[in-house]
């Protein structure tokens, strides 16, 4: 039923004043755009579609004031003013936030030679910019929404509610906000869209979880924006298509479960993160069980499920405190508080698992403090054996140096003349050193594999993203190459089917590597552990594989120092401890610039080194593990959600039947 409100129209005199505001607004957009601006988005694509927008808001604008015009329903102007506002606020962000990497010296020099990109000399112009370019339609469109919102439309709130918990989201995760995240917010945060969601019509819930979807994305992963010259706008139109696809899905499902909505969504949602952490297009980032990576009691749930559960078990109290908002019931709340209390005390409960020792290692984990793909070979060599020699009185039983650290390829460089090539003699350098200390030394590095014909001569070689692992001797011992790439960033299996987007990536300065083949153990003699490189460590299932080949600790290698924010190393670290508490193993890590750190079985982080800074920690890991449900049965949870929502829609189905 259309309401009162809804079914007005607009006056002859809210006609002219919308219109007008519509085409000039337009005409300065368009002005701005073509002749006093910059372009600031990285590809062509981006100019056309705010162009085609200004084009689109002016002839709405003539349409709007034209003579004659038919009668214009109050609804059409509000909803197409928010459409207006959030589509120019999404650009906005994408433009604002690519606008750090004009401050890239590596970008700048792109663009100096040519690169396929145009920037301004730095990132305070760009941004100003960005703001000039988008701030005419979005002042439009506050306009328009303003005078529907006086007339009575929107005032339910529903848009204000999904804001409320894009806001409460950003801030109980490690954001430009909160560093290190309020965890507790992570229970409530998901309250307001909830609300919404129960109170919306089909299409508004669509647009809800899309508008919640696409606006955390930016802002929770804001920091993409110089991983790469594509990154952003990658995840972005890619997690735009989760949330639409969720957002209709969810939409056709939620009128079949009927008092189970409190259900539903933890069901639904958890399996959302799963999926869009699966496959090539894999990107477990900000899941809703990483705000609680500092609540022992909460994350100690992931041994028996996995992240999914601890998750699933944060969705639950939201939902449940959602829709005793919405029945303005207190039963709901109680059992909310119940259920968060019975978390706490059941994850009390697992701090103390049974764990097999298997005796202890030195491990010295080594921060240089620098982008080593972007820094001087030589200075980030320098900075590396200064740091590991002050580790050396310890005695450390094994080195721990980030992904890279060491850039020139060794197996190659090892055979050439280091009297003729400098980075020859940078790699010889390197294994004198490493055969002065004494002990074993884990690196990244670069690695590859030659590919022979059958008369022996190469015919390619495949590029490797490595960790090394080298003997007190100087014996290369084994090498692991990183099977779990970054997507479009450092792998694109498609250059066949989609060869225009391989060649895009490629003017845009993207340089791919192989994914490995085989999962490597290291051999220590005392203890085996595994290098999940990079993010490899946030994928549950990935590092789970490592557990089932014999690692006894976890040991990552990563560089976030690209970055340039505390922000995205933090994240980084939320999502893979979870890792040793899944497993009940130890987890390392050592980063170029953070977070450098020791993680107990338990979750508790024994150690840690500042952020951004040239330091080393050397740890005493006690070699525990033990057997999880995790471990044994992997991602079965999600599965068990997959059951529970068909159960959920076929109970209230049938008993819908019965009931007639």
């Amino acid at each position: 039923m259309v309401s009162k409100v809804e079914s007005r129209v607009l006056t002859t005199l809210e006609r002219l004043v919308a219109g007008t505001v519509l085409c000039v607004a337009a005409m300065v957009g368009l002005y701005i755009a073509l002749v006093g601006g910059v372009s600031v988005l990285p590809i062509e694509a981006g100019d056309l579609f705010l162009l085609a927008t200004l084009v689109a808001q002016l002839v709405w604008g003539v349409a709007i004031v034209r003579p004659g015009a038919q009668a214009i329903p109050l609804l059409r102007l509000g909803r197409g003013a928010e459409v207006l506002f959030f589509a120019g606020l999404a650009l906005f962000l994408f433009a604002f936030i690519f606008a750090s990497n004009a401050n890239m010296d590596y970008v700048q020099r792109f663009v100096a030679a040519g690169g396929n990109v145009q920037l301004a000399p730095d990132t305070t112009q760009e941004r100003w910019i960005a703001v000039r370019r988008y701030s005419p339609s979005l002042a439009a469109a506050i306009v328009l929404y303003g005078m529907a919102f006086f007339r009575g439309l929107g005032r339910d709130g529903g848009i204000l509610l999904v804001l409320a918990s894009i806001a409460l989201s950003v801030v109980s995760y490690p954001s430009f906000v909160a560093t290190e995240g309020i965890g507790a917010v992570g229970w409530v945060m998901l309250v307001p869209l909830f609300v919404a969601l129960r109170r919306a019509t089909a299409a508004r819930h669509v647009w809800y979880l899309l508008l919640y979807g696409l606006f955390f994305t930016l802002l929770g992963n804001y920091w993409l924006g110089t991983f790469s010259l594509v990154s952003l706008q990658t995840v972005g139109i890619i997690f735009f298509v989760y949330y639409l696809l969720f957002g209709v899905v969810t939409a056709l499902l939620r009128g079949y479960v009927g008092k189970w909505s409190w259900l539903f969504y933890p069901a639904v949602w958890t399996l959302f993160e799963f999926a869009r952490s699966s496959g090539f297009l894999g990107y477990p980032w900000l899941l809703t069980g990483h705000t609680q990576y500092r609540f022992l009691p909460a994350i100690q749930y992931a041994s028996l499920g996995g992240v999914w559960l601890v998750s699933f078990l944060v969705i639950l109290v939201n939902a449940a405190i959602a829709e005793s908002l919405v029945l303005r019931t207190r039963r709901k709340v109680i059992v909310a508080v119940i259920t968060a209390a019975a978390i706490v005390l059941v994850g009390l409960a697992q701090m103390n698992p049974r764990l097999d020792a298997h005796g202890n290692a030195r491990v010295a984990l080594i921060q240089q403090n620098s982008d080593p793909r972007k820094h001087e070979y030589e200075r980030t060599l320098e900075s590396l054996q200064r740091l590991t020699n002050e580790t050396l009185p310890e005695k450390p039983d094994l080195v721990v140096w980030s992904e890279t650290a060491f850039v020139p390829n060794i197996r190659r460089w090892s055979q050439e003349d280091p009297e003729r090539r400098r980075l020859a003699r940078l790699v010889h350098e390197f294994l004198e050193y490493q055969r002065s200390i004494g002990t074993w030394l884990v690196t990244g590095n670069d690695d590859y594999r030659r590919v022979l014909d059958d008369t022996g001569r190469e015919t390619e070689r495949l590029n490797y993203n490595a960790a090394v692992l080298f003997d007190p001797q100087g014996r290369r011992i084994d090498t692991y190459h990183k099977i779990k790439l970054v997507p479009f960033t450092e792998h694109f299996p498609y250059e066949e089917q989609l060869p225009w987007v391989y060649s895009l990536l490629q003017d845009f300065d993207v340089a791919f590597w192989e994914p490995g083949e085989e999962r490597v153990v290291f051999r220590h003699p005392k203890f085996a552990f595994a290098t999940p490189i990079c993010f490899e460590d946030v994928f549950p299932g990935e590092v789970r594989k490592f557990a089932l080949a014999g690692a006894q600790v976890i040991v990552n290698i990563s560089n976030d120092y690209w970055s340039l924010t505390e922000v995205a190393a933090t994240q980084h670290f939320a999502g893979g401890l979870f890792r040793a508490v899944e497993l009940r193993m130890p987890l390392v890590r050592a980063t170029a610039s953070g977070v450098t750190a020791y993680v107990d079985p338990v979750g508790r982080v024994i150690g840690a080194v500042p952020q951004y800074s040239e330091e080393f920690i050397v740890v005493d890991v006690a070699v525990e593990t033990g057997d999880t449900l995790y471990r044994r049965w992997g991602d079965w949870f999600p599965l068990f959600c997959a059951v529970l929502l068909v159960a959920l829609l076929a109970g209230n189905v049938y008993g819908g039947r019965r009931e007639e």
